[in-house]
């Protein structure tokens, strides 16, 4: 490749680089700013400030790698696996990721059915393991796009350990990030 060659191409991509880097600065921004509220109260001289998160205890997060976007609008549904209860059926959860690809809170598939805080608390130990599974409802929401998608669902399974409480015997928020394309997905232990 001739340098100049090289030249006329180096600017449309950090181009793309730059708009990139400022879509997930946006995306942080919103997400510090939507997902915790912080209260202060003073006792004598001292001032206590606590932090509350306003999502589950496990949340997912989709980005689009066929268009470098947040997944937004993706149907999701997270299942407890294993029975807590006498109860035979899965307990289920739904919800649709919202404009910057998360999904931070589940809504009971059933009235009146316990929250994934509730269940997770109910568990008998602190270091108590549930098996969970999150689907994406893919192949429609591509479909819907105008793109044919290999993949009709993604499923991601996993476990996790404790009760959800934050700070008890080592607890850590479950994140389940996923890199979606209508061919491909990757998926890790988010933070």
């Amino acid at each position: 490749m001739e340098s100049n060659e090289f030249e006329n191409s180096v600017p449309p991509q950090l181009n793309q680089i730059t708009t990139r880097l400022a879509l997930y600065q946006h995306q942080l921004d919103a997400a510090s700013a939507s997902t915790s509220a912080t209260t202060t109260s003073s006792a004598g001289a001292n001032e206590i400030t606590t932090t509350t998160m306003a999502r589950d205890p496990i949340t997912c997060h989709v980005l689009n790698t066929l268009t470098g976007t947040p997944a937004a609008n993706l149907p999701v549904t997270l299942t407890l696996l294993t029975s807590i209860s006498s109860s035979q059926s899965p307990v289920t959860f739904h919800a649709t990721t919202d404009s910057d690809g998360r999904v931070k809170m589940w809504t009971p598939a059933s009235s009146g059915s316990a929250t994934v805080s509730a269940l997770l608390s109910s568990l008998p130990a602190p270091d108590s393991k549930t098996s969970w599974s999150v689907r994406f409802e893919v192949g429609p929401w591509y479909e819907a796009q105008g793109v044919e998608s290999f993949w009709p669902e993604v499923e991601v399974k996993f476990t996790v350990k404790g009760r959800g409480k934050e700070g008890e015997e080592g607890w850590r928020h479950y994140h389940v990030p996923v890199l979606l394309g209508p061919w491909n997905y990757s998926t890790y232990r988010g933070s």
